[in-house]
């Protein structure tokens, strides 16, 4: 049976809205400066208060919506799996037109808040997994986070997480990390292959340390290790990396957390060493290749330069000639 939705809540008064984690907004005003306090209030003054009145901006109206649902999450009062009124009741409940709540509705479903079924209405997702995903991928790509910084997070990360699994890794879990060995090995001729199963063995432990917020950092950066490793693959043969990954699995499987986190620092080490060595590489190989340009642009004066001086002479005494009183 679904979930009540609780509509008493949804024509409440705006300032009991709550940010994300649950702080009500007047705990911050005392930190704002006097105007831009008052314009926020200005801001807050919500048409939600009186169901006869809408408001006309839609981005205010958007942003009033989201922070609501905020707060009914925050308050336990919308639960996973819960389906919400059609949207008719939906907007006289929030005291919107409907052609203001159907824009909150889209972010929340891009947000992988809430799932819209055509015919059928919309639900609150039960697995958070997609919740901010895309949001999080776009602030990795205009943050243009580089290697570097992954390699310093996954040190800080990672190894820690090789040891819950080893402590809660379940047989499927081990099954999935030899499973993506396995396929490692067999990818000699199949980059394709490699990449995807060198990714599936790290994704693994993400989930085998049995920490949900774990899985969703996996789903977050993914793409941005799927980047990293594909630069290291280049740079290694098969076995190099197979050195790192069967110890590893080893050690979860025998539950030895504390040499699984020690192993799992080592490969990450050696990961940070190889996209430090090809980067030096990479700086000498562009000095190289501009000091042979500029070698060859140097070789290419030289030789023209006698025959421009010569052409000068000529080109002089030929105006000489021609004006003799020039002389």
């Amino acid at each position: 049976m679904n979930a009540a939705f609780p509509t008493d809540l949804l024509g409440s008064t705006n300032s009991d809205v709550f940010l994300p984690h649950g702080i009500p907004i007047d705990s911050l005003t005392s930190t704002l400066p006097l105007a831009q306090y008052s314009g926020m209030r200005e801001h807050r003054k919500s048409p939600m208060v009186n169901v006869g009145h809408m408001l006309t901006d839609r981005d205010d109206v958007t942003h009033l919506l989201i922070l609501r649902f905020q707060q009914l999450l925050s308050d336990g009062l919308l639960s996973p799996g819960t389906r919400l009124p059609p949207e008719r009741e939906l907007a006289a409940s929030f005291g919107v037109a409907r052609s203001s709540l159907r824009p909150a509705l889209k972010v929340l479903e891009i947000m992988g808040v809430i799932t819209q079924k055509v015919g059928d209405g919309s639900y609150l997702n039960k697995d958070a997994s997609s919740v901010l995903a895309v949001p999080m991928e776009f602030l990795f790509l205009l943050d243009d986070t580089s290697l570097q910084e992954l390699t310093e997070m996954r040190l800080m990360i990672e190894p820690a997480l090789a040891a819950k699994a080893a402590e809660r890794a379940s047989a499927q879990d081990i099954a999935l990390l030899k499973q993506s060995i396995a396929d490692f090995e067999s990818s000699t001729h199949d980059r394709v292959r490699l990449v995807a199963s060198d990714l599936l063995f790290h994704r693994a432990i993400f989930e085998a340390s049995r920490n949900r917020l774990a899985g969703r950092l996996f789903h977050t950066i993914h793409r941005a290790m799927l980047n990293m490793i594909m630069v290291t693959s280049q740079l290694v043969d098969l076995e190099h990396t197979l050195q790192f990954h069967r110890p590893i699995m080893l050690a979860i499987e025998q539950r030895n957390p504390e040499l699984a986190a020690r192993l799992m620092t080592d490969h990450l080490k050696d990961a940070r060493d190889l996209l430090h060595h090809d980067s030096q590489e990479e700086k000498s190989r562009q000095l190289r290749d501009h000091l042979a340009s500029g070698a060859s642009v140097r070789k290419h004066a030289a030789k023209v330069g006698p025959v421009a001086s010569a052409k000068t002479v000529k080109n002089s005494k030929l105006a000489g000639e021609a004006h003799p009183s020039r002389k």
